[in-house]
């Protein structure tokens, strides 16, 4: 089993050491293939020169360097590129993740699983600031996902690479790789780990970064349910516009001819012809939206579906391939 270690750096300079030494620590209980990809993003505190000093001295270090502060996903993103690895591992570069979790999660992987993502049962953060919303967003996300999970801001994670180049990582997208995954089918397990409290340095996170994660909830909730299928959503919200406007519209008949009331300006006739232009609007979105679905799959060779595995049958000969 080929590792690869992806850590995102960030103005961690004074943690970057200590790290490092952490993991060749636990290396040894790790396959001889093992490699250790760090991720610059964009730091200005001096992390950049200590990653090159441990990459000049350690041959089983990679270092990628990004020209400017791109965030977490794009260092995640960048890292999983990056990786040589059949196995994929994640962990912050602040010292709170373990790395001696990772032996634990690599037999899971072993067993079966396609994905292990930690669970920081006994975290040391603040409760106001970090736990409590943490919490909240959790029970949020795992209610609308379907996905049960207690920790998706959890870093440390081990995923198989073909699970990994499936992934698009964007925008926050980063702590919803569970969820992803899950939803092409990858079996994917929980796993307490060990947390550490913060030594060195702040911690890059806040309340500011609640509202990108409910944001990056609803995209997500569109992209599992409709990715492939827009019409599903947008076609139910013409057709319910459309309903509103023919009954409103009926409203309106009955008045004329029943009271005789003038209709001019009237606000029943303007919901009527409003909620019948929002219905045309929704369809040809709709439209819009699979013809553009279509022009995905085609043009990035991708599949609205995943293979775990193929048992090939005997009938016919290898060689043999339908027309195209």
């Amino acid at each position: 089993m080929d590792v690869s270690i992806i850590i995102p750096i960030f103005n961690e300079a004074d943690s970057v050491r200590p790290l490092h030494d952490r993991l060749t620590r636990v290396l040894p209980q790790l396959p001889s293939a093992t490699e250790i990809v760090y991720v610059d993003d964009g730091s200005n505190d001096g992390s950049a020169q200590r990653l090159d000093e441990i990459a000049a001295a350690d041959r089983r270090v990679t270092v990628v360097h990004f020209r400017r502060n791109y965030g977490q996903t794009a260092a995640m993103q960048a890292g999983l590129e990056q990786a040589r690895g059949r196995v994929l591992v994640t962990l912050d570069g602040d010292l709170q993740n373990d790395p001696d979790d990772i032996p634990a999660m690599l037999e899971a992987i072993d067993q079966g699983a396609d994905l292990v993502h930690g669970w920081r049962k006994d975290r040391h953060d603040t409760w106001l600031t970090r736990k409590l919303p943490s919490l909240i967003a959790n029970r949020l996300i795992s209610r609308v996902t379907g996905l049960p999970i207690h920790d998706l801001g959890c870093t440390l994670k081990a995923i198989r690479s073909e699970v990994a180049d499936e992934l698009d990582l964007y925008g926050e997208m980063h702590r919803f790789i569970p969820v992803l995954a899950h939803a092409r089918g990858a079996r994917c397990q929980e796993m307490v780990v060990t947390h550490h409290a913060r030594q060195y340095g702040t911690s890059k996170y806040g309340l500011s970064r609640t509202t990108r994660v409910v944001l990056d909830l609803i995209t997500v909730k569109f992209l599992i349910d409709y990715m492939d299928r827009p019409m599903k959503l947008l076609g139910r919200l013409a057709l319910a516009a459309l309903g509103i406007s023919g009954l409103s519209g009926l409203g309106v008949v009955a008045m004329k001819l029943a009271g005789g009331i003038d209709m001019t300006g009237n606000p029943l006739l303007l919901l009527t012809v409003f909620m019948g232009i929002v219905s045309l609007q929704f369809m040809g979105l709709g439209l819009l939206g699979e013809m553009n679905t279509r022009l995905y799959y085609q043009r990035s060779n991708r599949r609205p579906f995943a293979i775990r595995s193929v048992t090939q049958s005997a009938a016919l000969p290898a060689t043999v391939h339908r027309a195209a």
